[in-house]
């Protein structure tokens, strides 16, 4: 039995591409793909790929024995189902469903059951984005497994198959499969990518909408609750006005969705729903404004050490992300959620206590940012409270080197670069929080549960996928 680290096989694959693949090459790559001659659309088109089940996927991509079976994961603290394949679903399995209410269900159908393995999915995340940035020469990650790409620069009669060509070598170099929607706006590739997730095996989970024809059969045959920008609230209104199509909506004047969609954002999805793109690509964000840390606690919390000890943590990891940007923060937040409360008749959602507290200068350094932290925590508690949730956000982030020293300051407290550098890679390294300030805690016990969790098998080498 020998120990192989599937993500340098990836790695090793990815290392090897030396240029983005151009339209020509990636239809000579696929010709065996179908393909079409479409009319011109009127301007370049747009894609997103979105990862199936992405959860689900991870999982399975380490267990081929799951491969045809069904699987849900469960999100923090092993609470609810946040991701479930096609055979899931198809056994009655309800997204967002509490997992204690699915559990005979889960039972009675030896459904595969994991709770949310984040090192393994982030991982995996980056890979596929970094595919796609190796095939096309714009992407824009739009969360953890979506993500737009520019099309523009491939002829309208090769869209389908250059899809096909993403599609497969996404899959082959990640063991990710995915879902392709191609058109001339986000909104309306959004729309294809959902027509092609409806039927995966008659569309190969590609849609592309490149003529009005094809356009027009695509409104006319997803309900207005399926647009991209239509919460539940909004659908519900415009099903209560006759407006139960995509259709329906792409025919509606501007000046109403101005008033009754959200303005500009209304005004901007009719005109994307209608061929004209109102969403360019974004560039990549390459520094943040705000970087937040919060998590569940694994049970209720009462006593404020506890407290302490969570705030002290999410503080140190915020501050990482922080360094990792070259950034500073001079305002710290944080912020306590207690409890749901029960009174039989009524439900209601916790409250949350928040602060924050402005720094007389910008830092990075962990003890700083924790001592400020702790402060607002201690006066936030309330004894005889329980507690379900908490958090800590820093901003108002400046480039670290534009930070001026204290003059009054001895040296050694204006400069704890060397020491967090230090701190940083060590932890970065040997993982799971080598080293970190004693505010932190030892036991944790309030740390969230992840009972079903499984290997962490590209980020920890102790954890690394044997092949026996």
């Amino acid at each position: 039995m020998r120990e192989v680290s599937s993500s340098l096989f990836g790695l090793l694959i990815i290392s090897h591409i030396h240029h983005p693949i151009n339209a020509t090459t990636m239809a000579t790559a696929t010709a065996s793909s179908t393909s079409f001659t479409a009319a011109p659309a009127m301007q370049g088109m747009k894609a997103i790929v979105d990862c199936n089940s992405f959860y689900c996927s991870c999982e399975r991509l380490f267990r081929p024995d799951l491969r045809t079976k069904p699987v849900v994961v469960l999100s923090n603290n092993d609470g609810c189902i946040i991701s479930r394949s096609d055979e899931a679903r198809q056994f009655g399995v309800e997204m967002t469903g509490p997992y204690f209410e699915a559990r005979p269900l889960i039972q009675k159908h030896n459904i595969a059951v994991f709770s949310s393995n984040y090192s393994l999915y982030g991982d995996l995340s980056w890979r596929v984005m970094e595919t796609l940035r190796a095939i096309v020469p714009q992407v824009e990650v739009y969360s953890v497994d979506e993500a737009f790409i520019d099309l523009s620069h491939v002829p309208y009669d090769q869209l389908m198959s250059t899809a096909m060509h993403i599609r497969k070598t996404v899959e082959q170099w990640t063991g990710i499969s995915v879902s392709i929607g191609v058109a001339p706006t986000k909104t309306l590739a959004k729309l294809a990518n959902y027509i092609a997730k409806k039927d995966k095996a008659a569309s190969q989970c590609v849609t592309v909408i490149a003529t009005k024809e094809e356009q027009l059969k695509a409104l006319k045959t997803t309900r207005v609750n399926n647009v991209w920008g239509i919460g539940w609230s909004y659908a519900e209104k415009l099903i209560n006005q006759g407006i139960t199509s995509a259709w329906d909506l792409s025919n509606m004047p501007e000046e109403w969705a101005h008033r009754h969609l959200g303005g500009v954002n209304g005004v901007r999805l009719i005109r994307e729903l209608n061929g004209t793109s109102g969403k360019e690509m974004a560039a990549p964000l390459t520094t943040k404004k705000m970087i937040a840390t919060t998590r569940m606690f694994g049970h209720p919390v009462t006593e404020l050490n506890d407290i302490r000890e969570a705030i002290a943590t999410y503080t140190s990891r915020a501050a990482e992300k922080l360094r990792r940007q070259h950034g500073a923060a001079k305002t710290i937040s944080v912020f306590l959620v207690t409890r749901e409360e029960n009174h039989m008749t009524t439900f209601r959602r916790g409250a949350t206590q928040h602060s924050h507290i402005h720094l007389p200068i910008a830092t990075a350094v962990t003890q700083e940012l924790i001592k400020a932290a702790v402060q607002q925590a201690e006066q936030l508690f309330s004894k005889g409270k329980i507690y379900k949730k908490a958090g800590v956000m820093l901003s108002d982030i400046v480039p670290d080197d534009s930070v001026q020293g204290n003059l009054f300051a001895p040296p050694s407290e204006n400069d704890h670069r060397f020491l967090m550098s230090v701190i940083d890679n060590v932890n970065f390294s040997m993982r799971d929080d080598m080293l970190k300030f004693a505010s932190s805690g030892t036991t944790r016990d309030w740390k969230m549960r992840q009972e079903l969790r499984s290997k962490r098998f590209t980020t920890r080498w102790e954890e690394l996928f044997e092949v026996k």
